[in-house]
């Protein structure tokens, strides 16, 4: 067994790997690309909910018998919202830090 010298190694495998597309720090970044970079990210939790909801309509139907399929789509759904709730209490946390600063 060969070893893993980095998560982008481990996800080269895979075709739906995650790719790493965060805000690089070095660059100056202006508000409309984050903004951008947030929207796209509810979008992809939006997808990624109604495939799950997709699957489990299938399931339920009867149209499969599948049910790895089901949890992944479930627990990748599960993921992406955890993920977007943790980006949003930050971004809210930072609003109030901002909000309390006196000039």
């Amino acid at each position: 067994m060969t070893g893993v010298t980095s998560i982008e190694a481990a996800n080269a495998g895979y075709k739906t790997a995650p790719q790493r597309s965060g805000i690089d720090p070095d660059k100056n970044t202006d508000f409309g690309s984050v903004f951008d970079a947030a929207v796209n990210l509810v979008d992809e939790t939006n997808t990624l909910q109604n495939k799950a909801n997709a699957e489990q309509v299938k399931f339920a139907l009867g149209l499969s018998d599948n049910t790895h399929d089901m949890m992944i789509a479930l627990q990748k759904a599960k993921i992406a919202l955890q993920y977007t709730s943790a980006i949003r209490s930050t971004c809210v946390q930072a609003y109030q830090t901002i909000m309390n600063m006196q000039i």
